[in-house]
């Protein structure tokens, strides 16, 4: 182990704003409780309340959490001093947004509308009634991610050449029924983290190659992906996605390789390995200059850590904390476009084989 490298000294969370302002949300699903909530109490953030449509569902979720449930948007947005999360279908993120107050800040759910005209019509909004809005891909904020980030920066790497997403597991679709129906699916709901993840360490690809597809055993219109991210003659970066690998653990995986022309690292998202228990996240560093990888210890886990550092940014930036906005509406228009292009690079056709000679 070379004496410049401590794994521990490798950076994992994000400060906590000074005086927390009281948070205000949009939509009652499970994510809210089993992600957003505890985060949010895990990071000292009060929580004022939540409305959704089903005020019947919000009451619940809202009387579990010891909050208020709002009877409706006006009432929610009339919350002084408030920090809005809008945990709602991409389809409603424009009418809630369009009802906040002039400048507030906002944490938007991804993926950023249903599509790149949704986004865009997104960004107008935000830009229009100048709020300081972010879209919520938090895992940017997880710990190993952070770690990835900073060892990459301290040069531990040299220079990023190699950059593999490799998933193959079993997701259980059943627990999101409302999925089955919708046109687009994998890329669009799941794999757009790593795509933003990707672009906040690479870039912006030149372009794309992709392909998309469902299984024969169930309804989902994809879930199981094929793409490469065109970064010119230098870097490699492609993603590989099977969620219908139903065969067991033992060779099952959901791993980022990320490799430099001095050093590599290794990243296992542990949440979805028999989700939604999930296994321990991992990383481990090969080090510029080192003979073994290092097992890098982990200070939580993407679920709910990085839902912590997302709202503590949002919360900094709001104050005059935080310089940069991470993953602000104009940073995410473009994993939007990254993920349009992908669907355009599905749906053209592949060059074909020429023909055998008569």
């Amino acid at each position: 182990m070379p004496e410049s490298f401590d794994p521990k000294s490798l950076s994992q969370s994000w400060a906590l704003p000074s005086n927390p302002r009281p948070i205000v949300t949009f939509g009652a699903g499970s994510i809210v409780g089993d992600a957003h909530y505890p985060a949010y109490r895990k990071g000292g953030f009060p929580i004022a309340g939540l409305y959704d449509p089903d005020h019947d569902k919000a009451k619940a979720l809202a009387d579990a959490w010891g909050v208020t449930a709002y009877r409706s948007v006006e009432e929610a947005v009339s919350v002084e001093n408030a920090i809005f999360d809008l945990a709602t279908p991409p389809a409603a993120h424009s009418k809630v947004l369009s009802a906040l107050p002039d400048g507030a800040p906002v944490l938007i759910q991804k993926p950023m509308g249903s599509d790149l005209d949704a986004a865009t019509e997104i960004l107008q909004i935000c830009r229009r009634k100048n709020l300081k809005a972010a879209v919520n891909f938090q895992l940017r904020f997880a710990p190993m991610m952070l770690a990835l980030k900073d060892a990459i920066s301290k040069g531990l790497l040299g220079e990023v050449v190699d950059f593999d997403v490799y998933l193959a597991l079993d997701t259980p679709w059943q627990l999101w029924a409302f999925l089955e129906g919708l046109p687009r699916i994998e890329i669009a709901m799941h794999s757009i983290h790593y795509l933003d993840l990707i672009r906040q360490v690479l870039g912006d690809p030149d372009g794309v190659h992709a392909k998309s597809i469902g299984h024969p055993n169930h309804k989902m219109a994809q879930t199981r992906t094929t793409a490469i991210l065109d970064y010119g003659d230098r870097v490699r970066c492609a993603v590989s996605i099977n969620h219908d690998h139903k065969f067991g653990r033992k060779h099952q995986a959901c791993e980022f390789r990320v490799s430099g022309t001095e050093g590599a690292a290794y990243v296992q998202l542990g949440v979805n390995l028999d989700y939604p228990r999930g296994e321990p996240d991992i990383l481990e560093i090969y080090p510029k200059g080192g003979k073994e990888w290092i097992t890098v210890p982990l200070d939580g886990t993407w679920f709910p850590d990085a839902f912590v550092g997302r709202m503590a940014n949002l919360q900094r930036f709001a104050a005059g904390e935080d310089k940069e906005l991470v993953s602000s509406v104009e940073d995410a228009w473009m994993t939007m476009s990254l993920v349009e292009a992908l669907y355009a690079s599905n749906a053209a056709p592949a060059t074909p084989l020429a023909a055998r000679p008569e």
